[in-house]
């Protein structure tokens, strides 16, 4: 029997930065830029990919795949987040929340395997490439894209199953979006089966890609030491560093938010590290890839008219 001073929680108020709405102000035109930014940089790096011959190798196509997952990734949040900016008072469907949650936690789940996919592709590249076109042919490189969004979905599939669907009392979240860690803490009941759950999920999203990145560029180096010319001292540097620096940002922000110690409030430094991994790096991404990357300059000349011959 449901306990009839219970009310069923039906709609949440998101807080954002009540508490300093000169700093909330500031804050929207910023996220405002990084997701105007992420958004054309992402889909430029799309439409060069798709339309430059030059970039149809299995490298670009993975990259592709990580520019449309930023474009959606940002897409479920941050336009919820600029409302939560510029309103007062926020109000959003138990629906439309739980949507976003799952959502949002499907498509970074998503990006934490394809970075470790995109890891073990440079590790073929540099460690065998005599052997390279045959490992990494345009079959297997579909097959691990589709393995990629799957593997996606199920670990995201498993903490949605088995967590509390009841939310009861408080509908306050003290953040400006529906995120998971946040709007947990509104839960009713027993959760430590969801929490052991939700622990476990961690661990297989974050820990093990994690790991398994950290493992293939440890070979990666041990590869690139054995390497005598300059040439191929910088070449291997150019094609890793900008994912690493991907991998660095990504995982980084995301363990500091998802593997700390649970605590019943949420501070304003627990949703600046959710901006961090939840728009700068997607706005980051096609930057680092493209700033040092000669093929996609040379692609982005030729897309505006150029001739691209200094590149």
């Amino acid at each position: 029997m449901k306990n009839s001073s219970e009310t069923v929680v039906t709609e949440f108020i998101l807080l954002g930065l009540s508490n300093h709405p000169v700093a909330q102000a500031i804050f929207f035109w910023i996220v405002l830029a990084v997701y105007l930014i992420g958004l054309l940089g992402n889909g430029l790096m799309v439409i060069l990919i798709i339309t430059d011959s030059h970039l149809h190798t299995p490298m670009y196509f993975f990259l592709s795949n990580l520019s449309f997952l930023d474009i959606c990734y940002t897409s479920s949040s941050l336009p919820q987040v600029l409302v939560t900016f510029t309103t007062e008072r926020t109000t959003i469907s138990f629906l439309a929340c739980m949507a976003q949650i799952h959502i949002s936690l499907y498509l970074g789940t998503t990006e934490c395997v394809l970075l470790a996919v995109m890891a073990y592709d440079r590790f073929v590249a540099i460690c065998s490439p005599l052997h390279y076109t045959v490992i990494m042919s345009w079959r297997v490189c579909v097959q691990m894209a589709i393995g990629t969004w799957g593997t996606g979905f199920i670990l995201t599939l498993i903490p949605t199953v088995t967590g509390p669907k009841r939310f009861c009392g408080s509908n306050v979240i003290n953040h400006f979006t529906c995120e998971a860690q946040t709007v947990g803490k509104l839960i009713c009941g027993d959760t430590h089966f969801s929490d052991i759950v939700s622990f476990i999920s961690s661990v297989l999203v974050l820990i093990v890609p994690f790991t398994f990145i950290l493992v293939t560029y440890s070979r990666i180096g041990l590869a690139v030491w054995r390497i005598r010319s300059n040439q191929g001292w910088s070449k291997a540097l150019s094609t890793c560093s900008s994912h690493l620096a991907v991998v660095g940002i990504f995982y980084g922000s995301a363990m500091a938010m998802y593997l700390q110690p649970k605590s019943k409030y949420t501070s304003d430094g627990d949703k600046m590290v959710s901006l961090l991994y939840g728009a700068v790096t997607p706005m980051l991404n096609p930057l680092i890839y493209s700033l040092r990357n000669k093929d996609v300059k040379r692609a982005l000349v030729k897309l505006f008219g150029g001739k691209g011959s200094g590149y």
